[in-house]
């Protein structure tokens, strides 16, 4: 059983010129102690996709316009904002991208972390930080009880994100949404981050929404694996099915578009052209301006998912032959 169900996720920003569609269409699951992985070039709608889980939209203008969100059964789209503070922090968390904009510079690391527990749990400050040095020392962050009144600029890039990671779950959720938490972080700290995550899964049950654009770190740390583009979805499989045979040729992009995959002394292979444009996106697969497997009739028609297998869909008319 699922512990979270996206079914026909539509997301809209009024502006200006009208009504701009920036999720179109998007349905995926979340098992308990899965990491599902969201990936796709930047613009494609991932994070948009994952704060309307939340319902944490970076403007007023945004609304969700269709679908369902199930989380352990209940639909979050038509709870208030009341209800959603019930389901923020408590049952399903957020780290962000860039740790430095989302931590307080003026609120101790200690505050900071502590904060959701009193709010959420109704503990003494006494024991939220008695549990935010914990958290703290779950996260790998060494002296913790020292460090609850340090400030968020004395930590260094990667200590920031352990930071984020253990306010995130200081309310033990049951789902964590982490968007492109390595992006900024050299390659060590990356994989200890990326470790870390893994080492809470196993041993808390927690599932995970990894938003990157990183194919190598969907293949460290994934389960299964949805593909974004242009605001549609336009793959879903498990994680060594889709690495080892991709079906739709924007993933097939990606792979072959890893620093990984060029021989040696050889130019790294590209997706040709750039991703359109929400506001003027070209009739029938989106993908199409960019794809070498296209026909006539990709043109002419949107293009459904395909059913591929077990738990597997593309929205390929052709994902036959990129499965030959």
């Amino acid at each position: 059983m699922s512990l979270l169900s996206v079914r026909n996720l539509c997301v809209e920003f009024k502006t200006t010129d009208g009504t701009l569609r920036v999720v179109d269409g998007a349905s995926f699951d979340v098992a308990p102690g899965e990491v599902m992985g969201l990936v796709g070039e930047s613009g494609s709608g991932k994070t948009v996709t994952c704060r309307s889980i939340l319902k944490l939209f970076p403007t007023r203008n945004a609304r969700i316009a269709g679908g369902q969100i199930l989380f352990d059964g209940r639909d979050l789209v038509p709870l208030d904002a009341r209800a959603m503070r019930e389901i923020r922090g408590r049952q399903i968390a957020m780290i962000f991208q860039n740790p430095s904009s989302h931590l307080d510079p003026v609120m101790t690391i200690g505050d900071q972390v502590s904060e959701a527990i009193i709010a959420h749990e109704g503990v003494s400050r006494r024991e939220a930080r008695r549990r935010a040095a914990e958290l703290l020392r779950q996260v790998g962050i060494p002296d913790p009880e020292r460090q609850l009144g340090a400030y968020a600029h004395q930590f260094s890039g990667g200590m920031r994100q352990r930071v984020m990671i253990a306010a995130a779950l200081s309310c033990r959720p049951k789902l964590l949404i982490a968007d492109e938490p390595t992006t900024a972080l050299d390659v060590t700290v990356q994989a200890q981050i990326l470790r870390l995550l893994l080492d809470l899964r196993d041993r808390t049950g927690l599932s995970i929404i990894l938003v990157t654009h990183d194919l190598g770190v969907v293949a460290q740390t994934c389960d299964s694996v949805a593909v974004m583009y242009a605001g549609r979805i336009v793959e879903r499989a498990r994680k060594g099915d889709l690495l080892r045979r991709p079906l739709h040729p924007y993933t097939e992009g990606l792979i072959r578009s890893q620093p990984e995959a060029a021989p040696p002394g050889q130019p790294l292979p590209s997706i040709e052209g750039q991703p359109p444009s929400l506001a003027a996106l070209p009739p029938g697969c989106r993908f199409h301006p960019r794809c070498s497997y296209a026909e006539p009739a990709c043109e002419e028609e949107d293009i459904p998912l395909f059913a591929v297998g077990d738990a597997r869909v593309s929205a390929c008319r052709r994902w036959e032959v990129l499965a030959r």
